[in-house]
């Protein structure tokens, strides 16, 4: 002993000193979870296809919302089934492992992440390392596989899950692949949108309609209404207003049942409903409509 101290010599000097390297070896190779903002266009997307740094579709890249945030950008002209891959890819990269997952959603993305998570939510996905190539996929970090997706919550911004009554009517160009899947009866019958995989999606709607409102049944933003922007349940879209309008049942807060009975789809629940009329359905390239009550979320929460 000297001056409190033990001299360590010989073997026990080693053995101290590889457990000293181990344990720095150990802490540099540690792996630590990482948390990112997916958002997931609608129709018309003009951003690059795979390129998650695009956010063409939204606004400025400056703009905060959410951490670490990516753009999951399809090309929002085809069909569900035919994108649906790009959807799938990001979530890979960056929502299994030790990584979780906020989602974004807008209009037909809110059919994009429906149909990902009822179809696809249940099957084993490898993990992945979240350095994607220049088409939108990662590879695999250790060979190992997972159920599903790490997916804390999901957003909706006029979501199109129940679909438009726009695209019945064929108000929006016909030669759109994705306008076939608008349809209301399409879109409501394209998945289990009970199935959500146990994630929260948290319904933002918007009801600044226009002069072809008198083609929506109820409230809407010029482009869905209430019925489907509200994750109403049922086979086709009812008319749904906010309380001030007597003329038609109201969209309810939360996930109790709306006026009238029919109830939200399981795991929906109605965040934001539009009772001042002042929002619609376009972003504008800065973050507009309804979607900017999203971003706002995102940038607060998805953290």
């Amino acid at each position: 002993m000297r001056s409190g101290f033990q001299v360590w010599t010989g073997e026990r000097a080693r053995l101290a000193m590889w457990g000293a390297v181990a344990l720095i070896g150990g802490l540099a190779g540690a792996v630590y979870a990482t948390n990112y903002s997916l958002w997931i266009n609608g129709r018309n997307g003009n951003g690059t296809p795979g390129n998650h740094a695009d956010f063409t579709y939204w606004g400025p890249a400056s703009t905060a919302a959410g951490v670490n945030k990516k753009s999951v950008n399809w090309d929002g002209f085809n069909r569900i089934s035919d994108q649906n891959y790009r959807i799938r890819d990001a979530l890979d990269c960056y929502c299994t492992g030790s990584n979780w997952c906020y989602i974004a959603a807008h209009s037909a993305g809110n059919l994009q992440i429906g149909y990902a998570l009822s179809l696809y939510g249940g099957s084993a996905r490898y993990k992945k390392t979240p350095s994607p190539n220049a088409n939108g996929s990662c590879s695999n970090s250790d060979g190992t596989t997972q159920t599903g997706w790490n997916i804390k919550w999901v957003d909706v911004a006029a979501g199109a899950a129940g679909g438009s009554e726009l695209a019945n009517l064929g108000s929006w160009a016909v030669s759109d692949p994705l306008t076939s899947d608008l349809k209301t009866a399409t879109a409501r019958a394209m998945y289990d949108h009970n199935q959500t995989r146990a994630k929260w999606f948290y319904m933002y709607a918007g009801s600044n309609g226009s002069v072809q409102s008198g083609l929506l049944p109820g409230q809407d933003d010029q482009a869905v209404a209430y019925h489907s922007a509200g994750g109403v349940s049922g086979s086709g879209g009812g008319a749904y207003c906010n309380p001030s309008d007597w003329f038609c049942n109201d969209l309810t807060l939360g996930t109790a049942a709306n006026e009238g009975g029919t109830p939200k789809w399981a795991y929906h629940s109605v965040k934001f409903r539009d009772d001042a009329e002042a929002l619609n359905h376009y972003t504008n390239g800065s973050w507009g409509g309804v979607v900017s009550k999203v971003r706002a979320d995102m940038a607060a929460n998805a953290n």
